[in-house]
């Protein structure tokens, strides 16, 4: 107490000069501050070495430090890291500049527009002793590898993703320190480098998706401190040396899309630090090593020609959490004991036999995908599998199952894809799969499965396919199937259905299959709301009466089936250009008629169009013919050519009264050539439409100066589009028209209205694939076009997916949406940020967003595979009913019917090209794969089709 009384009193007698020290002392604090950084500045030569690259990034170029990606001493004195990823950077004059930097330790111009690397950069560069890192990935590098002298303390060196080619011999073997080498997705061809460097120091080494060939090098045997060796999608022969098995500090192992032969290597086994190894798609045989799963997470053998059993320990390590196995030659039992970590396990396409494990006690609570499909396994579907809570896919489809569909499976209520397919099921579908509420596909063809289709079924929202055709169904369908309102396709064909046919759902799509079956009466107006569906077969019933004139207006029907029924009149007339009628075995009149008529006409066309326009004349008529051309546009179904020369004369809609126009390109002939006005007046007469989308409508616009332009319309009004105001709109569409890419449809300009939105685009000679494939043309098509063309679109639809821009969004990927400026060069159509659509406002489905019949699931691999098999098969995504990918997937099971698939013209011409046509249908393949996850992504897509040639 004493003690503090005395402080505080002798403290109060400098109370009055306490603010000014407290001043003083800021100052001081201050000034002593600001003198280091006032003297810490960076030398001229470094400013300088900026100064151009500064031009190109709109900074400012007296303060480098203050930039974003560039990093400094703690004093400002030198720069010491630079990194400029996704800068739109095009030219590569700034780079020698940067060598002035002595102090430069790494240098990242990744995801950029570079096209060369100035060999003074590699020159000068070559003396900075402290850089550690270069990453010039993903930019538009070609040429030859350039050679690295100096260099000696390079650590990371990525130049993926580039089009460097030519063979690599010693221009990386000075790179003595270099730990992490990344050369993959290039088109180096030549021998797998070997020269790597004296150090031996290499930790990961990814040279994947170019085009080397040869054996894997037995140097790298020596790289001991390897961590990652990735040399997938080559072109690499020959066997995996067992020694192998000396790099004891691998992780990962990527050998897949070769031409690898010989055994799996036993050594790998005794590698404790593997967890992934995939060898998938190459040519090794013999049997499956025992214990090669020991310490793996990760296994993909599958399409290879491994014979033999599965080892009874091979699915049993605890680390074990994705085995693919599919597409082999295995046989004898699946092991049954099953690692209680495994989250995938495929083993479909084999020759394997027995029972399936029972599995019990819900150990595999993990499992996510199960597929045994196509084998020949025998037995019951296990009750127990109705304890794995977590999965989400389950295909035992084309097996030899028997028994009742087991109760069980309604409590996996993660399930959205159930394949019981092609086996020799029996009985009713349980009342407990209404429970399975995530279900998407559920596919239970080609069994015995008796009794009425539940009604219970209807409570599944999200299926989208319903496959029950080809079983012994009978009673009515129930009348709640309406309420399935995300179905797109509906497959009942060949049951012993009867009755009313109830509403169906309004969003079908892809097909509706009620065929040989025992409806009878006049066909019912209830399917008059299926606006979207494109197939309806009503085949091989008792059908009676006329044919109804509903389904000539349904817009998007392009193949319609009432042959073998009792129908009997005319045949209306059926607006949808280029649909398939088949009326055979009926009594219906195949001459179309637009109104009803007393019998058969046997009329010629010629008489027939005189008494037309007599009737016309008689009537003054003419603009009824104006009305009935307007229709049959509206009603055109989603993506075709049309004909201009087929429509009737139209009248001049207003014209649209401009708000705002912005040209987007920097282009001066496009710039020159667009004149909004002739374009405003080109949208108001309806004969220049050629092609409509489900959201847009496309007019072909010709200038002044004689150069034509596709206009895209899309309605401001309707509530799919997100357009805000039109400030906004501007802004979106000003970076949609930056993706810059060759395979791209971009915008050159815009024009807004008060209700509209137009957007301009370079027009494409040839018209669309669909047109040039499939229409007269086709036989143009030789193999180096359709080849070109797959790599265009993959290379396209890469970009997309990797879009820095934005999401972005396909609202229809087809081969009608794919735009041929020569028979060579592809662009994909119909293509817009998501911030301008919003597709969960759609009056359709996600999946009618995102594609076309024969498209759907609306992955962008799937719908890859797609256009790649028109290009092989030359035959349309849908054909008589059947989609095109099933088609190929149904002949693809033994692999000497492979060749059949192939569109003959095409493939006899060499043994060459028949060669590359089945390498390409291997990606096709596997782009189709049941489960998402297990298809490759697009980039891999591309470096695959790269490798086929």
């Amino acid at each position: 107490m004493e003690y503090d009384k005395l402080f505080h009193a002798k403290m109060g007698r400098y109370a009055h000069i306490s603010p000014f020290l407290c001043f003083f002392f800021s100052v001081s604090f201050i000034i002593l501050f600001f003198i280091p950084v006032a003297r810490s500045q960076l030398p001229e030569n470094q400013k300088n070495a900026v100064k151009k690259l500064s031009t190109y990034l709109g900074t400012d170029p007296n303060n480098p430090c203050s930039w974003k990606g560039v990093t400094c001493s703690n004093n400002n004195q030198s720069i010491t890291h630079l990194s400029f990823p996704s800068s739109m950077l095009s030219k590569s004059d700034f780079l020698p500049d940067l060598c002035q930097i002595h102090t430069l330790q790494s240098l990242d111009v990744s995801k950029n527009y570079l096209s060369i690397i100035p060999d003074q950069f590699i020159r000068d560069c070559g003396g900075i002793n402290g850089l550690k890192k270069l990453n010039f990935s993903m930019n538009r590098v070609s040429g030859l590898l350039p050679t690295f002298e100096g260099f000696g303390g390079l650590q990371y060196l990525d130049l993926s993703y580039n089009s460097f080619n030519g063979s690599i011999d010693s221009q990386l073997n000075g790179l003595n320190g270099l730990r992490s080498l990344n050369l993959s997705f290039n088109q180096f061809s030549g021998s797998v480098p070997s020269k790597l460097g004296k150090a031996m120091a290499l930790e990961g080494l990814e040279l994947a998706y170019n085009h080397f060939v040869g054996q894997i090098p037995e140097e790298y045997m020596n790289y001991t401190s390897l961590v990652l060796l990735d040399l997938s999608n080559n072109l690499l022969s020959g066997s995996v040396s067992d020694s192998i098995g000396q790099l004891s500090k691998l992780e990962t192992l990527l050998l897949s899309s070769n031409h690898l032969n010989g055994g799996i290597p036993v050594s790998l086994s005794r590698i404790e630090t593997l967890y992934r190894f995939a060898s998938n798609q190459n040519h090794f045989s013999g049997n499956i090593p025992s214990g090669i799963s020991k310490y793996l997470r990760n296994l993909d053998l599958s399409y290879n020609n491994l014979t033999g059993s599965i080892p009874s320990d091979f699915l049993s390590p605890l680390n074990l959490q994705y085995v693919d196995l599919t597409y082999n030659s295995l046989e004898g039992p699946i092991p049954s004991n099953i690692s209680e970590s495994l989250i995938r396990l495929r083993l479909g396409s084999n020759s394997l036999d027995g029972t399936i494990p029972s599995l019990t006690d819900g150990k595999l609570s993990q499992l996510t995908y199960l597929e045994l499909d196509n084998n020949k396994l025998t037995g019951l579907v296990p009750p127990q599998l109705g304890t794995f809570q977590r999965l989400a896919l389950l295909n035992l489809a084309q097996n030899d199952l028997y028994g009742l569909l087991p109760k069980e499976l309604g409590n996996l209520h993660q399930l959205q894809v159930l394949k019981l397919q092609s086996n020799k099921l029996t009985g009713e579908i349980p009342q407990e799969y209404s429970q399975l509420w995530k279900l998407s596909i559920l596919n239970i063809s080609r069994n015995s499965l008796n009794s009425s289709i539940p009604s219970a079924i209807s409570s599944l929202g999200n299926l989208t396919i319903l496959d029950l055709r080809e079983n012994r169904f009978d009673g009515s369908i129930p009348d709640s199937i309406g309420n399935l309102n995300s179905l797109l396709e509906l497959q009942l064909g060949d049951n012993k259905l009867s009755g009313k046919i109830p509403s169906m759902p309004g969003k079908l799509q892809i097909a509706l299959n009620l065929s040989r079956n025992l409806f009878d009466g006049s066909i019912p107006d209830t399917l008059k709301g299926l606006s979207a569906l494109e197939v309806l077969d009503l085949s091989h019933n008792k059908f009676t009466g006329e044919i109804p004139r509903f389904l000539a207006g349904l817009p998007s029907l392009t193949l319609l089936l009432l042959s073998n029924n009792l129908l009997c009149g005319n045949r209306p007339n059926f607006l949808q250009p280029g649909i398939v009628v088949d009326t055979n075995g009926t009594n219906v009149n195949t001459t179309p008629t637009s109104g009803p008529t007393p019998g058969p006409t046997t009329t010629s066309p010629k008489k027939r169009s005189s008494i037309l326009v007599a009737v016309i004349v008689a009537i003054a008529a003419v603009a009824a013919v104006a009305v009935i051309g307007v229709i049959a546009v509206l009603f055109l179904r989603r993506f075709y050519r049309v004909s201009i020369e087929s429509l009737q004369p139209e009248e001049h809609l207003p014209i649209p009264q401009i708000i705002d126009y912005h040209m987007i390109t920097a282009n001066v002939t496009h710039r020159s050539s667009i004149d909004f006005t002739r374009a405003m007046e080109t949208v108001a007469n309806p004969a220049n439409i050629i092609l409509k989308s489900r959201f847009s409508t496309y007019f072909k616009a010709i200038m002044p100066n004689g150069e034509s332009y596709y206009i895209k319309k899309l309605n401001w009004t309707d509530k799919i589009f997100q357009l805000g105001t039109h400030e906004k709109f501007g802004e979106e569409l000003g970076v949609l028209g930056k993706l810059s890419n060759a395979t791209i449809m971009s915008p050159l300009a815009y024009v807004l209205t008060t209700d509209s939105a137009y957007l301009f685009y370079e027009y494409a000679q040839q018209g669309t694939l669909f047109d040039v494939l499939h229409g007269s043309l086709g036989h143009a098509l030789d193999w180096a076009s359709r080849y070109s063309i797959a790599i265009g679109v993959a290379q396209g639809l890469a970009f997309l997916h990797g879009c820095s821009s934005g999401p972005v969004l396909l609202l229809d990927l087809s081969s009608k949406s794919i735009f041929l400026k020569s028979l060579k060069e592809p662009q994909i159509g119909d293509v817009e940020l998501c911030k301008v659509i919003d597709p969960s406002k759609s009056t359709g489905s996600l999946s009618t967003v995102a594609g076309s019949v024969g498209y759907i699931p609306p992955e962008y691999a799937y719908t890859m595979s797609v256009v790649l098999l028109e290009l092989l098969t030359g035959k349309p995504a849908v054909s008589e009913g059947t989609e095109l990918a099933k088609w190929v997937l149904n002949n693809s099971i033994h692999r000497d019917t492979l060749e059949k698939i192939l569109d003959f013209t095409i493939s006899r011409t060499s043994l060459g090209v028949r060669s590359q046509m089945l390498a390409v249908l291997r990606v096709a393949l596997a782009c189709v794969c049941d489960s998402p996850d297990s298809r490759p992504n697009m980039k891999s897509v591309v470096r695959m089709l790269l490798n086929a040639r």
